[in-house]
């Protein structure tokens, strides 16, 4: 084997085959994520030969013969709401753990979108995942000309696949917690209101206040942040109400934070407060809002299920819903 290697810079995958003992293709596999199974012993060999040679993969190399480059897209519009740390940390370990690696993009606005587009600013991709309400999937596939787009959020086109969170049902049972609490007032904080997410979230929370009969009585328009719901909070004629809906935890932290004296040992003594995200952050004293959330493991094993098959549904319109729920806590 010494022999085999004189003359070269570097050791092959031909070299930690040879040094373990096994065939080339076991090696491969042993070294990738590829689904095929190789034995654990097999596995340990490979490894413990690779780390001896001080072996490194080519991934170029490999991606010319797979087909794929590992690299996966994320549109986003911007990385600052607490949601978004939330989710994207376990994401990207998640799209890691396959093997693969995240390119953020962060659109920001439709006209960013659309310079991305004229500009011709694109990555060659396995697929992209669509945060954003500011890319319409059409265009994200002409960007990265693939037609492996998943939307999560934003400009469905019924070509694309999709999942979304069921949001009627965590809606449905937080306006019924308040109604049954005896809330017959209330305000809402909403976030943009050129998100069709955000608009349908809207028109779920109207519709079931009118079935309980509880009266809007304001509704203020934030951006999702901390610092809107503060913005929000701060405006008068509106915190005369029974409850405050949020359409993101991070406003309500903020309206929270304005009227902490309505919040005495957390427990409301002038309006019952309600979220939406189920952020990390409303399991710790300081914010115990009541809020909907969902299955964020759900959630993404049904992102990493599309990941491992994109050849089979890229193109097909597939629709997915995650359910969401309510969880109580002090605020409501």
């Amino acid at each position: 084997m010494e022999s085999s290697r004189k003359g070269r810079t570097s050791p092959t995958i031909t070299d930690v085959a040879e040094l373990a003992g096994v065939s080339r293709a076991i090696a491969s596999r042993a070294l990738s994520h590829e689904s095929r199974p190789v034995s654990a012993d097999k596995r340990a060999r490979v490894l413990e030969a690779a780390e001896k040679l001080g072996f490194k993969p080519n991934l170029l190399a490999r991606s010319l013969t797979t087909k794929t480059v590992n690299l996966i897209a994320v549109i986003v519009n911007h990385i600052h709401d607490f949601s978004d740390l939330d989710l994207f940390d376990f994401l990207i370990g998640e799209i890691q753990s396959i093997g693969k690696q995240v390119i953020f993009v962060r659109v920001g606005s439709v006209q960013r979108a659309e310079e991305f587009l004229r500009n011709g600013v694109a990555y060659h991709v396995d697929a992209a995942l669509v945060f954003s309400d500011f890319a319409a999937a059409a265009d994200v596939r002409k960007m990265f000309r693939n037609a492996a787009v998943l939307m999560l959020n934003g400009m469905h086109d019924g070509t694309s696949p999709s999942v979304v969170p069921n949001e009627v049902i965590g809606i449905t049972e937080a306006v019924a917690d308040a109604a049954g609490k005896g809330v017959a007032t209330a305000a809402m904080v909403t976030g943009r209101i050129s998100s069709p997410v955000e608009q349908s979230r809207i028109a779920t929370y109207k519709s079931e206040m009118k079935r309980h009969g509880i009266r809007l009585v304001a509704e203020l328009r934030g951006d999702y942040s901390y610092a809107s719901g503060r913005q929000m909070a701060q405006s008068s004629g509106w915190t005369d109400v029974d409850a405050v809906f949020c359409t993101s935890d991070a406003m309500a932290m903020g309206v929270m934070d304005v009227h902490r004296e309505a919040f005495p040992h957390n427990k409301p003594a002038r309006f019952r407060l309600y979220g939406f995200d189920n952020l990390s952050l409303t399991d710790f004293e300081a914010y115990p809002i009541s809020s909907i959330g969902y299955d964020k493991k759900a959630y993404v094993g049904e992102i990493l299920r599309f990941l491992t098959r994109t050849g089979e549904v890229a193109g097909d319109r597939v629709d997915v819903t995650v359910p969401t729920f309510f969880v109580s806590r002090a605020t409501s």
